[in-house]
């Protein structure tokens, strides 16, 4: 990868080990495999060495994602935190059932600022359907062991839609995850890709859940907001600065992503975007350590992006944030006379020198902004 003239600022780092495999998950995740977690660590040291020249010092960002990351061989996950580059937000994703008191030490003693924590439900009938492991207590464990750590940036992760879940079990979730108290909510519409395990065993559920994901959107957003968080972006929720202390508590890392902003991906599968160029790691876990551990770099696709491509990504996921957009960013990517149409409609604000969706075209998103992208935008 070619060095941008500042450096990159984002670092990303894919952890793909996990106890078990949740049905309708479709990340690059491999299940148990601990005697490989010190083998693969040590690939990923490589792989930081060999594309680390890119990188700012100090980074902004290092996100720790999965698979599960906490999941990793502890005297692995030490060796890999205690080599990662300096940063000033190091964020790393758990699920519940990993959190020990000695875990939580471990991150804190590595300086992990941020914990994202797979909560997904905290009902015990719907964490069935998801294949999940933990429990609603061992949500709870987990929450209340991080925070007395010292943790207090923690992320609760909510999925909603799942099959067989209701008006009154997303509004129980909702409930519970803000009787933590939270920094942080994420609440995702679930995603099962046709044709795996998962949609052959709730197909019909999940056609009738996709019915009612509008309304479920809709009560996520209400219920957050009125207890004081803000809804940043389109799936994510921090608190508002009045509740936190004058803290921005919004996913840096992420953040940084909808801005449009450089990142490395490092690890098996992972995706990074560098002066115009996506780079993608092969799936493949063997291959992955095997060119690593020869010195070469891993099998990867590399593609191209062109300005066209370049502008509209930035159009698409700027759009998805509270802030305006700026139109300089972006104008070679909107179509003018959607864009007044949309305006007209009440979907779009597009004041002075920037661009925003409305609330109305904040609930209809993707939708409207395919819209406002020209078609000659995409090549």
């Amino acid at each position: 990868m070619a060095q941008t003239a500042s450096g990159v600022r984002h670092l990303y780092v894919h952890l793909p080990f996990c106890s078990s495999r949740c049905g309708y998950c479709d990340f690059v995740t491999v299940v148990g495999r601990e005697a490989d977690h010190a083998r693969y660590v040590r690939a990923l040291l490589r792989e930081l060495e060999l594309e680390g020249g890119v990188l700012a010092a100090p980074l902004d960002t290092v996100y720790l994602g999965g698979g599960t990351p906490t999941f990793t061989e502890e005297g692995a996950l030490q060796e890999l935190l205690a080599a990662l580059p300096p940063s000033r937000e190091l964020t790393i994703e758990a699920n519940p059932e990993t959190v020990t008191p000695e875990l939580a030490a471990t991150l804190g003693a590595a300086g992990v600022a941020r914990v994202s924590l797979g909560a997904q439900s905290f009902s015990a009938r719907l964490l069935s359907v998801l294949d999940r492991v933990a429990s609603p207590d061992d949500v709870r464990r987990a929450f209340y062991t991080l925070r007395d750590a010292g943790f207090d940036n923690i992320s609760i992760d909510l999925i909603y839609g799942i099959p067989g879940q209701e008006p009154a079990d997303l509004a129980h979730d909702l409930a519970e995850a803000l009787a933590l108290e939270p920094a942080h909510v994420s609440a995702y519409e679930l995603e099962a890709k046709p044709g795996t395990r998962f949609t052959h065993a709730h197909g019909a559920a999940l056609e009738r859940q996709a019915e009612a994901m509008e309304g479920y959107f809709e009560t996520v957003v209400a219920t957050l907001t009125d207890d004081g968080y803000r809804w940043y972006e389109t799936a994510n929720f921090c608190l508002a600065p009045d509740r936190a202390g004058g803290r921005d508590l919004r996913a840096k890392h992420n953040l940084g992503y909808w801005l449009g902003r450089d990142y490395l991906g490092i690890g098996v599968g992972a995706v990074g975007t560098v002066a115009g160029r996506r780079v993608r790691n092969a799936p493949s876990l063997r291959r992955y350590v095997e060119a690593l551990e020869r010195g070469d770099a891993p099998p990867r696709e590399v593609e191209e992006l062109s300005p066209g491509v370049q502008t509209a990504e930035r159009a698409m996921l700027g759009l998805r944030l509270d802030e305006p957009l700026p139109l300089a960013d972006v104008r070679a990517a909107i179509d003018g006379e959607e864009l007044a149409g949309l305006e007209r409609a009440g979907l779009v604000s597009a004041g002075g020198d920037a661009i925003a969706l409305t609330t109305r075209g904040r609930f209809l998103g993707g939708g409207v902004t395919a819209r406002l992208l020209a078609p000659t935008m995409s090549r």
